[in-house]
């Protein structure tokens, strides 16, 4: 595991005693029982876990895409879960990135135009738009496809895209949920190694979720075991 050189930088994720619990056919189901833990700004963190665990709920949470059942979950100067939406599309714009399994890219758009996308709909003016697009994709390595679509890309590059586009807006939390799910093991530990990169390089706060803990163990700051909704190991 990496050594944490920002061990003792301010938090920025706190998450306390949070559960969420969904009804299904009548009956309650814990996806995340009484989980608490803390990021600070600028580490990398691994949340590992099997299916069912609950990891990427708790992702969904830090996200605002869902909303915790009991518990304080915050981020930066933001409490998640008490939110309208209009709040909420105003965190996931200006806090967090996000980056998923599926890659989510539209199929008529150039990788630039995908990059570019989040910046249209948060009014960003065409010059300062295609500037910003256009570096977001130089650092993840695909200068030389800006104009490609995707179904001219390798899942390897899908996913570097869809990760510019995280990072187009210049969040200081990016979220990872499964990003290697949908590729091979060399791509997807290009994928790590370009995650690491950017964290390393821009002192950004990244948290991915995955199955498999040995691809991330070596460039987290901290990693999290979940099992059956509950916090088991923290390293």
């Amino acid at each position: 595991m990496a050594d944490s050189p920002n061990s003792i930088a301010s938090p920025l994720v706190h998450v306390k005693n949070v559960t969420k619990t969904y009804a299904r056919g009548g009956s309650p189901v814990h996806a995340l029982h009484d989980v608490s833990l803390s990021v600070p700004k600028g580490q990398f963190v691994g949340i590992a876990g099997p299916s069912g665990s609950g990891k990427s709920t708790l992702l969904h949470l830090l996200a605002a895409l869902d909303a915790p059942s009991a518990g304080t979950l915050r981020v930066g100067d933001w409490t998640l879960g008490a939110l309208d939406a209009t709040e909420e599309s105003q965190y996931r714009r200006t806090m967090v990135g996000l980056v998923f399994q599926q890659f989510h890219l539209i199929p008529t758009m150039t990788a630039h135009e995908n990059v570019a996308l989040p910046l249209v709909l948060a009014g960003v003016p065409p010059t300062p738009r295609s500037e910003q697009a256009t570096r977001a994709l130089e650092d993840v390595g695909l200068a030389d496809r800006m104009n490609h679509r995707p179904s001219e890309l390798s899942g390897g590059e899908q996913q570097r895209v869809a990760t510019a586009r995280a990072l187009v807006g210049d969040p200081p939390l990016l979220l990872a949920d499964e990003p290697t799910g949908n590729l091979d093991a060399d791509t997807g530990a290009q994928i790590i190694a370009l995650l690491a990169r950017l964290h390393d390089t821009e002192e950004r706060t990244v948290i991915v979720v995955t199955h498999h803990p040995a691809e991330i163990e070596a460039v987290s700051d901290q990693l999290f075991r979940l099992r059956d909704g509950r916090l088991v190991e923290a390293d």
